[in-house]
């Protein structure tokens, strides 16, 4: 649809300086009665895209587009919902709007950066239908990205559907994964009308238009609502929300929706972003300082199911951990079954599990401990409370929980509680099996990652598939993707040692579960010696080079100013060159790049700002490590 020639514009005033509290607004500019237009726009800060709410004078259908620097981002596209009382979708009526200013501080223990600032621009439309039921579009922009919600200020019944949808350019490349319950099919590039096939893809869905990249997303789902995806319709340029199962969303009272969001721009400023935090509610967790990210040695994949039931095995990867100064350790599944069973839980498991004992002979060598669990254990309020008080008694430090497998708005209730209990015992939580993390972060800062993704542990990864993550599932928050498995006998179809190795930094994660063997390791020193020298978390992530789907490479930054640089390619054998994009002065950039008789580190010194030419194996990658340059220094290490 058109916009109509005659616009209102509402204007932001920049702030002369960020609020630090969070959550702090600027006052709300007075509410403008509505008036003959049938479009606004709304601007953010400078370099912000520009959103155009607009309202068909014909059946008041309302849309919503993207433009950035006068380039469609986002043709118009339908808004609204559907209750059981009421049609929100249609026939609708401005009464009003009004606009704020957000800007806040926040700091989370995981993610991109530690330190977060956020500018926006947040205006609020008011509309009626014909029967005088009341519906609120909240729209925010910031410098990298468009959101909007619902609001429905009085009780209108359960929600029936959305008709909230994208409508991209029809001819915009795009990248999309086909969605199930627990988020983990692989991506693949098409065409957004004429070649991507119809059914259901995954929220976090990347489009490459006139007006930049955009990155479909949603953020604070809690269990108010039920998680979204998209369906599309062969050869159609739009694409929908859809909620579980298509099942009504179960309303009492009034209700905001979680938002729906692009993050556009540039792909840099796509892959950067923090926008989808910067939309969810502020932490409820008031002291944060037994939240500690860090790399774990993750036994699954390297001793299996007999690791997982055996103290003596589990004693072995504790020593490794300490060795190589690995904060954590991970014992997965069969920890709390009969001795020789398998999924047989042991009725005196808190009597009879050697797991006190681990923990102690971790803290003596200064590795904690993390334990998986089956959510089922935890569905129960009784069982949860025995489980998680259990284990805060014995010193455990994290839970693995597996299996939820599902985005229906009674799973999200699920979350709710799990949130609150394994703050309240201090457990830190890494959720598999699950939805992704949108905006849970923020609000929940103990959540150290989330699988949400076809991880190490599967066999359908492809070189294409690792360079696709980094702008799709990635940039939406931490990912427990596992690298590090080199012992996989089919791992080399998919990656080279040196392109496995830069994962561990081009794959952000709280908890970054390293899952190769000991003796993988060993047998690669070089790669033994980059991940003993992994920090415990980031302050600053850039985008050095990429193109979704054929190639990544990421920088970033730990506490003491060096830069750890990952990347990944799809395709044949080539030379690249990456720009050291990380500051003004001279580097020491140490390479780890794939010989022809194992891993090579090499020492290059460079300017920032100049390209470094890389050597990459055929479907390979590699990992850097870049610090200040002095005459005499040779090495990058602690």
């Amino acid at each position: 649809m058109a916009v109509p020639a005659r616009t209102s514009t509402i204007t932001l005033m920049l702030c002369s300086a960020l609020l630090t509290t969070t959550a702090a607004t600027l006052p709300a500019r007075a509410e403008t009665p509505a008036a003959a237009a049938t479009s606004w726009e709304v601007r953010g800060p400078h370099g912000s895209p520009t959103a155009v709410v607009s309202l068909d004078p014909a059946d008041g259908r309302p849309t919503l587009a993207v433009r950035r620097a006068g380039r469609t981002v986002l043709e118009p596209s339908p808004v609204g919902l559907v209750t059981e009382q009421a049609d929100f979708s249609q026939g609708l009526t401005l009464t009003g709007r009004s606009e704020r200013k957000v800007a806040e501080h926040y700091t989370v223990p995981t993610g991109k950066s530690h330190k977060r600032d956020v500018r926006m621009t947040e205006s609020r439309f008011r509309f009626r239908t014909a029967a005088g039921a009341r519906i609120d579009l909240l729209t925010r922009v910031a410098p990298d990205g468009v959101a909007y919600r619902y609001v429905l200020p009085g009780d209108h019944g359960d929600v029936v559907r959305e008709a909230s949808a994208f409508t991209l350019p029809a001819t915009a490349e795009a990248v999309l994964g086909r969605y199930r319950a627990d988020n983990e099919l692989p991506f693949s590039r098409y065409t957004t009308a004429a070649t991507a096939p119809a059914g259901t893809y995954m929220m976090q869905s990347l489009f490459k238009t006139d007006g930049g990249y955009a990155l479909i997303a949603e953020s604070d789902l809690s269990g108010d609502y039920s998680g979204a995806h998209l369906t599309h319709a062969a050869g159609s340029p739009t694409y929908g929300v859809g909620l579980w199962n298509d099942e009504p969303v179960q309303v009492s009272g009034s209700l905001t929706t979680p938002w729906r969001a692009v993050v556009t721009g540039d792909l840099a400023t796509v892959t950067e972003s923090t926008f989808t935090d910067d939309l969810a509610p502020r932490s409820r967790v008031r002291d944060t300082s037994w939240i500690k990210p860090g790399p774990a040695l993750w036994t699954w994949l390297a001793g299996g199911k007999e690791a997982g039931q055996s103290l003596e095995a589990q004693k072995k990867y504790v020593d490794y951990a300490a060795e190589r100064d690995w904060p954590y350790e991970v014992v997965d599944a069969g920890w709390y079954y009969k001795p020789g069973e398998w999924d047989v839980i042991d009725p005196d498991w808190q009597k009879n599990n050697w797991m006190p004992e681990l923990v102690r002979y971790g803290k003596e060598r200064g590795v904690e401990i993390q334990v998986w669990l089956h959510y089922s254990l935890l569905t129960d309020p009784v069982e949860r409370e025995k489980w998680l008080s259990t284990l805060e008694r014995w010193g455990v430090k994290g839970v693995k929980i597996d299996f939820m497998d599902s985005e229906s708005q009674e799973r999200m209730r699920w979350y709710d509680d799990a949130l609150k209990d394994t703050a309240k015992h201090h457990l830190m939580v890494n959720f598999h099996g699950s939805t992704i993390p949108k905006g849970i972060q923020r609000t929940w800062p103990h959540v150290m990652t989330m699988e949400g993704v076809g991880g190490e542990e599967k066999r359908n990864n492809t070189p294409e598939q690792l360079a696709s993550l980094p702008f799709t599932r990635n940039v939406i928050g931490s990912m427990d993707f596992t690298p590090g498995a080199f012992h996989r006998p089919f791992r080399p179809n998919v990656n080279s040692d040196a392109g496995e190795l830069g994962l561990a930094v081009l794959y952000e994660s709280g908890i970054q579960n390293l899952s190769g063997t000991p003796e993988s390791y060993e047998a690669r020193p070089q790669a033994r010696r980059y991940l003993e020298q992994l920090p415990t978390g980031w302050e600053d992530t850039r985008l050095l080079t990429g193109d979704p789907g054929r190639s990544a490479v990421m920088a970033r930054r730990a506490s003491d100013g060096r830069w750890f640089i990952g990347g990944t390619f799809a395709g044949a054998a080539q030379s690249v060159d990456v720009p050291m994009r990380l500051g003004a002065g001279r580097w020491l950039v140490e390479t780890v790049t794939d010989g022809p008789s194992g891993l090579v580190r090499e020492p290059h010194v460079v300017r920032g700002g100049d390209s470094l030419t890389v050597p990459v194996v055929a479907d390979g990658g590699f990992a850097a490590l870049a610090c200040r340059w002095h005459p005499g220094r040779t090495s990058c290490d602690r």
